[in-house]
């Protein structure tokens, strides 16, 4: 004999068949939605199984009088952040395994890096400046007042650093 709290009244199981039914009915807007995410067919599908596999889960915790298709949108896109986030960390198939493939540089990378340390020494020291500074990301205008020079100026410099390197190390460094 089931125990008196247990048993629910018959009105809560309507109330659950309806809500059950008005999922169903939402499911063309969950797909229209997950698009805004997602390109393939297939991975729209996967997502929008998954929102109804935990909305049915979760019923117990949707707040009648509240707007059932924001709830099941608030899911879908709450489960399209989680797999998104995991799959950035957690590569899987190809880019897996070209991780686990990765090598070491070779020798030849090492040699070019000597060569270009080298040929950054051989240039002079305001050139060297404006070019690391660039190099490094720093915008022409805050490097520019590191240099204590104009803009057009400091562009000037990186540019003749440019073609000193050049001059110095061949077209081989440019792959």
């Amino acid at each position: 004999m089931a125990s008196p709290s247990s048993v629910r009244p018959a009105s809560h199981c309507k109330e659950k068949s309806a809500l059950e039914r008005e999922i169903v009915e939402l499911t063309p807007a969950l797909r229209a939605f997950a698009r805004r995410f997602l390109r393939s067919d297939d991975d729209i599908d996967d997502l929008v199984q998954e929102t109804l596999l935990k909305a049915l889960n979760s019923l117990h915790l949707y707040q009648p009088g509240t707007s059932l298709k924001s709830w099941l949108f608030t899911i879908l896109r709450n489960t399209f952040c989680t797999n998104y986030r995991r799959q950035k960390r957690e590569p899987a198939g190809m880019d897996a395994a070209m991780e686990q493939v990765a090598i070491a540089p070779t020798q030849e990378w090492v040699l070019r890096e000597h060569e270009l340390q080298r040929a950054l020494t051989r240039l002079s020291d305001d050139r060297r400046r404006a070019l690391t500074l660039v190099a490094a990301g720093t915008s022409y205008e805050d490097a520019a007042k590191m240099c204590g020079c104009r803009i057009g100026t400091l562009k000037s410099r990186v540019s003749r650093a440019r073609e000193c390197l050049i001059a110095m190390l061949g077209n081989h460094l440019v792959d």
